[in-house]
């Protein structure tokens, strides 16, 4: 039997719009309760942490994702960051030396990292294996450091496929914040040293550091450059720039009427700042600060979590350590949004989307 060009002509269209709806159904369907909306890490203080979970439009909102989504099970102590791969998400408790990795979506637990791990800090994912800065000895941090010689700091290399301790990489130094980039971790060592650890994930080798001066908190890269603020008490504040390619560095200093220096996010080829509870923005390309605040947070006394991302400025204060406290939500020019209560500490944002 022969059937018309016509006919298939029609099936074809039909066909091609059935499965165009289906994948549009797709993308649009949520992929949990925690799909499209960002979470807030609060710390807890010696009791345990929780996250909560906002979504982007800021009308639905979870005090404590964690509990609502296993029960009775426990967090850990001093919750510190969030890192995620794929659908995954790596729940760093620091004080319980633990990682409890959870669907992103649906934040149900799927594992509990924890061996190899002593004062867990920060996370990041390269080719199925995390790599978390581990703080083991707080007593090597700050002015008792230099005595002991910073080297008790470690990378614990994960491996993602079975949520197992592999491996441990000494970085001979203080070891904080990390970022991945090429092939390599670039790890903030605080306080009293003046040193940017460089790691070889390849060679499992440290490089020779990069000087960029003491106290190095906050950074992320950029097209090749990582950002890296600089808060040292009692002088002046800057943004060190590092070119990754061949370790150079360049800087921007502030004024001193902006000392104490923050936080550091960069969005939409912006550079946000923070100094006490006031938030600032240049171009990447700028060659000094700005000083005239897009927003002062006056209801923020201790700003303790920062963030720039989908168009607003998230804030958290850290309150006193001990009860409840506040995350607030601004548009880029400075106008409150939305203010949330939260956990104790709230640290860091996290987005899902």
């Amino acid at each position: 039997m022969k059937i018309s060009k016509l006919l298939l002509i029609a099936f074809g269209i039909s066909l091609f719009v059935s499965c165009s709806n289906d994948d549009d159904n797709n993308d649009n369907t949520p992929k949990g309760d925690y799909d499209n909306g960002f979470f807030i890490l609060n710390e807890g203080s010696a009791g345990q942490g929780t996250v909560s979970f906002a979504s982007d439009d800021l009308n639905v909102f979870v005090k404590d994702a964690y509990t609502a989504a296993n029960g009775s099970d426990l967090l850990g102590k001093f919750a510190q960051n969030i890192f995620f791969n794929g659908d995954n998400a790596y729940i760093i408790a620091g004080g319980s030396n633990v990682i409890n990795v959870v669907n992103r979506y649906t934040f149900k637990l799927i594992a509990k990292i924890d061996t190899g791990l002593m004062n867990p800090r920060y996370g990041v994912v390269k080719d199925g294996k995390a790599y978390v800065t581990n703080a083991n000895t707080y007593a090597d941090w700050g002015a008792a450091a230099d005595a002991v010689g910073n080297t008790d700091d470690y990378v614990a290399v994960i491996d993602l496929a079975t949520n197992k301790y592999e491996s441990k990489i000494n970085v001979n130094a203080t070891a904080n914040r990390i970022i991945e980039k090429n092939g390599k971790l670039y790890i903030t060592e605080p306080y009293n040293s003046e040193k940017l650890s460089v790691v070889n994930i390849a060679t499992k080798a440290v490089e020779t550091p990069i000087t960029i001066g003491s106290s190095a908190d906050t950074m992320e890269e950029k097209d090749g450059i990582l950002y890296v603020l600089r808060g040292p008490y009692g002088s002046r504040s800057e943004i060190v720039k590092v070119k990754l390619s061949d370790k150079t560095t360049s800087k921007i200093t502030f004024p001193e009427a902006l000392d104490g220096a923050g936080y550091l996010d960069i969005y939409n080829d912006k550079i946000y700042y923070t100094v006490y509870n006031s938030v600032y923005g240049i171009s990447t390309t700028a060659t000094t600060v700005s000083t005239t605040p897009i927003v002062t947070a006056s209801s923020v006394a201790n700003l303790y979590g920062f963030a720039v991302n989908n168009d607003r400025i998230y804030l958290a204060d850290s309150g006193d350590y001990k009860a409840d406290s506040k995350a607030y939500i601004y548009n880029l020019t400075g106008t409150l949004q939305k203010e949330f209560t939260v956990g104790v500490g709230p640290n860091g944002f996290y987005f899902n989307d």
